[in-house]
């Protein structure tokens, strides 16, 4: 029987997790299945999830069809429900070395004979998965740190798949990192669901500059690390002095901001105010002259008006931002945020559609400030790399994956360096 197919869809702790399964899978002995790791971000997300399962089935028409993710766990009848899914697996079960023996011929739960969904009550669930894998990435490996979220946007069905905030310990997060330096990684990038929240959950309540502090301090030999999204009014003391005196810690924050009018950010539940992000941004900009910004943006929120969306356009330039991930706001069920009045359709459209012409003109205004520099890159293709700011630079003549090179920058197409 041929190895199971494995489809990712969403976010890179989503990836991250299917090269855990994966793992647990073979380990398992577990073959001629396929398996679909399902985002819930957006109504979008769901219906992806739905078309890619239709279509895994047809191409493998004698294969069970697992689903697990986040929509597994927030709308498992809605998986249940579809013809073409023998098992339904909730994110804590898909981490857990005995769902994936249980699966196989041999074990107590051969896929179909049992319950068709196996989805607990996230909520109570009060560590991360202990599961960790050396080295997802051929050129910079993830390390996640903390899975699920305290918080309760107004918009986000998340912490509905996810749980409630759990951390890794430092120790643990430290001895991954220590062998994947030793197996040749030149990049770590740490991330969860909320990273921000890192060590609330653990003893003496450390916070994530404290991790970012002990990593760079107990893994000298670590080129360099990386931060992935964080929500910037949760920035603590330590990690600011990282970013002040940490060359290793790379330069580039995306941000968690979602809008960049104050109402708006009152009624998605966000905890910081239009000035706050401002004044992270500038603020992190003196400790790092060169710090990048990415940011998430909603377009369209409910009761979004000409002039809030506005203040969320002016704020690509009031923050400096460079890359910006749009979302054309997408009702989901359960949310508060579904049951407030709605922008009409084309209007949210149009909206997201500004914002992604306003982040290309950031884009490329950052692109062209680049030029004519000396800038280290981590090569992430025979031809493709990312400089410490997560420019994408394309290269002009092969080199292997993985390497740091130092190149010269001679210009830019409007989405990619050249060198």
């Amino acid at each position: 029987m041929s190895a199971p197919v494995f489809s990712t869809l969403g976010c890179r702790l989503n990836a991250y997790e299917t090269e855990a399964m994966k793992e647990l899978a073979e380990q398992a002995g577990l073959t001629g299945a396929v398996v679909v790791n399902t985002c819930a971000v957006t109504a979008e997300a769901v219906r992806k999830a739905k078309q890619e399962i239709r279509r895994l089935a047809r191409e493998n028409p004698d294969a069970p069809v697992i689903v697990t993710g986040c929509a597994a766990q927030t709308e498992p009848e809605t998986f249940a429900g579809m013809a073409e899914v023998t098992k339904v697996i909730g994110n804590h079960e898909k981490m857990l070395a005995e769902t994936w023996t249980a699966l196989t011929p041999q074990g107590p739960d051969f896929i179909g004979q049992t319950e068709r969904v196996m989805v607990d009550d996230i909520m109570s669930v009060k560590e991360t998965a202990g599961h960790l894998i050396d080295g997802f990435g051929r050129h910079r490996a993830y390390v996640q740190v903390q899975n699920g979220c305290d918080h309760r946007c107004t918009f986000c069905i998340i912490p509905y798949g996810r749980g409630n905030s759990r951390s890794v310990p430092a120790g643990v997060v430290i001895e991954q990192i220590k062998r994947l330096v030793d197996r040749g990684f030149n990049e770590v990038v740490l991330t969860g669901v909320d990273l921000t929240s890192w060590g609330a959950d653990l003893p003496a309540t450390p916070r994530l500059g404290d991790l970012v502090m002990r990593i760079l301090r107990l893994v000298p030999d670590l080129p360099r690390l990386r931060i992935s999204s964080i929500d910037s009014i949760e920035a603590d003391e330590n990690l600011m002095l990282a970013i002040a005196t940490e060359p290793r810690l790379m330069p580039h924050l995306h941000l968690s901001l979602q809008a960049g009018d104050d109402m708006i950010l009152k009624r998605m539940k966000r905890r910081h105010l239009r000035d706050d992000a401002i004044a992270f941004c500038e603020e992190a900009r003196r400790l790092r002259p060169g710090m990048v910004f990415g940011a998430d943006i909603i377009a369209g929120f409910p009761t979004e008006t000409e002039a809030m969306f506005e203040n969320s356009l002016k704020l690509v330039d009031d923050c400096d931002l460079t890359f910006l991930h749009v979302f054309p706001y997408s009702a989901r069920k359960g949310t508060p945020a579904a049951r407030m009045p709605a922008v009409a359709g084309p209007e949210v459209k149009s909206r997201a559609a500004r914002l992604r012409a306003k982040g290309q003109e950031a884009l490329s205004a950052h692109l062209a400030q680049q030029v004519g520099q000396r800038l280290r890159v981590l090569t992430e293709g025979p031809r493709v790399a990312r400089t410490e700011g997560f420019a994408e630079v394309a290269l002009a003549s092969d080199h292997p994956e993985g390497s740091l090179l130092d190149l010269d920058i001679t210009g830019h197409d409007g989405a990619r360096l050249l060198a």
